[in-house]
């Protein structure tokens, strides 16, 4: 830890606390730094290791290039879906689908922050976080910390784990993957496509489909990924990544340079709200889809939220979910909890009648309301007027 700057002792208060160096925190931390209001505040990031790995790959998609443009490892724009005898390969015009490795992601914004003398690093294990008199104090190991704004995305796992089987009115998926990235000894892929869905793979314990990134012509990620109530065990990915690979890319040597295993919770469950000084973000904060379990985008959208209250003096909103399109995410969400249709149907039938444009819109809560009503023309109403119904009930 000699490269990181200390909390020297005499200074514990801070303009900023960001509680948790993940996705969010450090996507707050780089904001703040590029704002030309905020990049001079005194900043205090605290987390157990800043010793990051490649342990994650997000995939996002937007029609102009972002602040993280330098760490794309790739793009497509052309995305393909698959199901049974349906295949249909479509245009993701006028956005680009694109991939950011976990490492580059976390390098990038870490070595860009050590050039500012302004930003504390303090490698501990926070133990908890209180405020008294509008004042939060972090308390970490060797020592704590106080500001007027903490940002807060310390989600322990085994709370999550926990409140998945607690009995609760909120529905409560997992989407859970391993990722596996394969280097075949021959060219096998078309670069430019992007296989996003393909459901050919046993659905008796969830929905469960296959991407298929290709890098080139013989390199690609191939993840498995699960929507289900329970995890499933490291082997059992294994074993489907390996059914997967030998039925469609038979007789062919391939060698497995980086494996990536995770979890995300797919909820309308509200892990926590902001409340002055302590400001939930990323997962602690809602900011995951709950439908889909995509969170990259929105982390981004949070994160811009916050800077532009901040630079404004006004008070700080991160909810980034409270649009009608929430309202639709708990009616599938539903569903796919209940079994009522399966989720490889429901979606080979969006894809099926819809472009990729209006999908993702539709899945970025940018969408019209001609362009909600759509999408949801594509589904049977049969299933989705009674589960809408449902969860107007529940919310009332």
């Amino acid at each position: 830890m000699q490269d990181y700057p200390k909390n020297v002792e005499h200074q514990t208060t801070y303009d900023f606390i960001i509680a948790g160096a993940g996705c969010a925190g450090l996507s707050l931390l780089y904001a703040l730094l590029q704002s030309s209001v905020l990049c001079t505040k005194n900043i205090l990031v605290v987390d157990k290791s800043f010793q990051k790995s490649n342990d994650r790959t997000w995939c996002y998609w937007e029609t102009e290039p972002s602040s993280f443009e330098s760490v794309v490892c790739k793009s497509w724009d052309h995305i393909s879906v698959h199901k049974d005898s349906f295949s249909k390969e479509l245009s993701t015009s006028p956005f680009t689908y694109k991939m950011i490795e976990g490492l580059d992601f976390y390098t990038h914004i870490i070595q860009f922050a050590k050039q500012f003398s302004n930003v504390t690093w303090e490698q501990a294990l926070i133990s908890s976080i209180d405020t008294e008199d509008s004042i939060a104090t972090v308390h970490y190991d060797g020592g704590a910390a106080k500001s007027n704004h903490v940002f807060s995305s310390i989600l322990p796992m085994d709370t999550l784990y926990t409140m998945s089987q607690a009995n609760s009115s909120k529905p409560f998926l997992w989407q859970h993957f391993k990722g596996l990235l394969v280097q075949f000894e021959t060219n096998l892929f078309n670069p430019d496509v992007a296989r996003l869905m393909d459901f050919n793979v046993d659905q008796k314990n969830g929905t469960g489909f296959m991407y298929v990134l290709p890098l080139n012509e013989s390199k690609a990620l191939v993840e498995y990924t699960l929507f289900s109530k329970t995890l499933s065990k490291p082997q059992e990915y294994d074993v489907q990544l390996r059914a997967y690979l030998d039925k469609n890319y038979p007789n062919t040597s391939y060698q497995i340079l980086h494996e990536e295993i995770g979890a995300i919770p797919m909820t309308t469950h509200v892990f926590d709200k902001s409340k002055a000084p302590i400001f939930v973000i990323g997962t602690l904060g809602n900011a995951v889809k709950s439908s889909t379990g995509y969170a990259f985008k929105f982390i981004q959208t949070q994160v811009q939220q916050i800077i532009n209250c901040l630079e404004q003096g006004i008070n700080i909103d991160t909810e980034v979910h409270h649009t009608r399109h929430s309202f639709y995410d708990a009616v599938l969400l539903y569903i796919l909890e209940n079994q009522l249709m399966q989720g490889s149907e429901i979606f080979k039938r969006i894809f099926e009648k819809n472009k990729a444009a209006t999908i993702f819109k539709f899945l970025s809560n940018t969408s019209t309301i001609w362009e909600d009503i759509q999408i949801m023309r594509s589904l049977p109403t049969r299933i989705f007027l009674p589960a809408a119904i449902k969860v107007l009930l529940r919310r009332g």
